[in-house]
């Protein structure tokens, strides 16, 4: 029995301010001029802990009340561990610290999200 590929994994995180959710359009060549929530490849520490150190890098925003959602398995041989989060301070204001990833970050009203949004998180939006 052959080899397949190797799933990768995920930590997306649903950062909430009210109604509004933070999203960036994005520019790197997978997903260029898609709009995506703050994200990244999960490395050997808790989801939280995770979501925390990835929005704080992609933003320079602190945040708090993480609490796991969902895992999906999706054709793009991603395991995907979404998660939702809370500012720690609603003055925070989002930062590109990622330029090379990301044009810019901001806030959307969940029922009037910008397109195209990035294909994997299509059904959660």
């Amino acid at each position: 029995m052959g080899v397949g590929p190797v799933p990768r994994v995920a930590v997306v995180v649903f950062l909430l301010r009210g109604k509004m959710v933070l999203l960036g359009k994005r520019c790197s060549s997978v997903v260029q001029s898609t709009f995506a929530f703050p994200d990244g490849h999960l490395e050997f520490e808790s989801f939280e802990n995770f979501a925390a150190r990835e929005v704080k890098e992609e933003t320079g925003l602190d945040i708090d009340k993480i609490e796991f959602l969902t895992v999906t398995n999706n054709p793009f041989h991603y395991v995907i561990i979404f998660v939702r989060a809370f500012l720690r301070d609603s003055r925070q204001v989002p930062q590109n610290l990622e330029p090379d990833n990301c044009h810019d970050w901001d806030w959307y009203e969940w029922n009037n999200l910008p397109k195209p949004i990035f294909c994997p998180w299509k059904r959660w939006c």
